[in-house]
């Protein structure tokens, strides 16, 4: 993907932070962003594993869908706000409890994806729904919601005057207890709005490391000194792009534009858990006929995890199988610092997708052995609190 020139880059209210800080900055999504810190990449991702990881996600698309006329009932509200948002993802919203959050997809009419994304029930408004986009791809997202949305109602793009942290590892609920007491009490998947500096803070407990963590959203004149709150905590150090990009690696989440993109259905990239029970049912979302004839009778090709000998296969190796014939290409690749070896993630026809079977990539015209695997590659440490008996 082209990115934007130095010039014409934009900067997020942490910028000097991560210059301070001896960021190496490199354009991302058309932000200026940093790669790493002095520490490096390997001792980042290790960190975030073992202490808490601090990441700037400001370039993402944070905002709010409110419902432009409300009835006063608090269900009929959330059912409305549903019904805006629903015809365009693969997620049941209308079944979300106030403050749960739902992963979900952005489909075309084909059963493609056009971006994934995280959509939350407001517990503090009726007919409100926070919704977080990737940065690559949110003025398109917006305007497919806006466009859906007119004259039922608003969306409040909070991508401008807000900053948004990920606070990762085993450490972030103690540092995070430091800072909103009250925002320990999260499950996976949940959030809520805590008091902090001069406004409240947006504190979602999820992430993209596999990590247990949280997302917090801050206005922007509050960002600095959160930023500088949390890293006083000895236990937290800030985390580069390259780092942030090999955990979730390691943690088998797909990245939007290599894993995804707008000719993958959510069958294909092993996302069959994103299409909701009750939208299934009814076939009421983009691409419904393939995605369920996929599901039924299984896709063309499927995403899987690799692990890799020797040097590592980086997006758009070739996917060999043992006789050494092209059948399927990496779409994420790198080494894996936790567990000392390559690994990667592809596309590859379903007979040869079994665990354990044995295949080939090509690194830089040679072929080495690779052998499908589970994913995660490491087991994801979610917090996930204790249904009532």
């Amino acid at each position: 993907m082209a990115e934007t020139s130095a010039e014409n880059l934009k900067t997020t209210p942490l910028f000097e932070s991560h210059n301070a800080a001896g960021g190496r900055m490199v354009p991302f999504g058309g932000y200026s962003l940093p790669v790493q810190y002095p520490s490096g990449i390997m001792a980042e991702h290790k960190w975030t594993r073992e202490q808490a990881g601090l990441f700037d996600v400001s370039h993402m698309g944070p905002s709010f869908l409110v419902l432009d006329n409300l009835s006063g009932d608090a269900e009929a509200d959330h059912a409305a706000i549903s019904a805006v948002i629903e015809p365009l993802i693969s997620g049941d919203i209308a079944g979300l409890k106030p403050g749960q959050i739902r992963y979900s997809l952005l489909l075309n009419e084909q059963g493609g994806v056009l971006d994934d994304l995280m959509i939350a029930r407001s517990p503090l408004v009726a007919g409100g729904l926070y919704i977080v986009v990737n940065a690559g791809t949110k003025d398109a997202d917006f305007a497919r919601i806006e466009a859906a949305a007119a004259g039922k109602a608003r969306l409040i793009r909070a991508d401008s005057n807000y900053a948004l942290l990920a606070l990762q590892g085993p450490e972030a609920v103690n540092v995070m207890a430091q800072i909103a007491p009250d925002a320990i009490d999260l499950g996976f998947m949940t959030y809520n709005a805590f008091d902090w500096g001069s406004d409240k803070i947006v504190v979602s407990r999820c992430g993209y490391t596999g990590e247990d963590g949280f997302e917090i959203l801050v206005v922007s004149r509050d960002a600095v000194a959160l930023w500088d709150a949390l890293l006083a905590d000895s236990r937290v150090k800030p985390i580069g792009l390259g780092a942030r990009d090999s955990l979730r690696l390691e943690a088998g989440l797909p990245l939007y534009g290599h894993d995804l993109d707008e000719t993958i259905s959510p069958i294909e990239a092993d996302l069959g858990f994103a299409i909701s029970k009750r939208r299934r049912e009814v076939g009421d979302f983009p691409g419904a006929a393939r995605i369920l004839a996929e599901r039924e009778s299984g896709p063309s090709r499927i995403r899987v995890g690799l692990i890799v000998e020797g040097a590592p296969a980086r997006e758009g190796a070739e996917i060999l199988d043992a006789s050494g014939n092209a059948i399927g290409v990496v779409t994420s690749g790198g080494f894996a610092p936790s567990l000392g070896k390559a690994i990667a993630m592809g596309f590859v026809p379903p007979a040869h997708a079994t665990h354990g079977n044995k295949l080939q990539v090509s690194v830089r015209g040679r072929a080495q052995p690779a052998e499908v695997v589970p994913t995660p590659f490491v087991p994801h440490r979610y917090f996930r609190k204790a249904k009532a008996s």
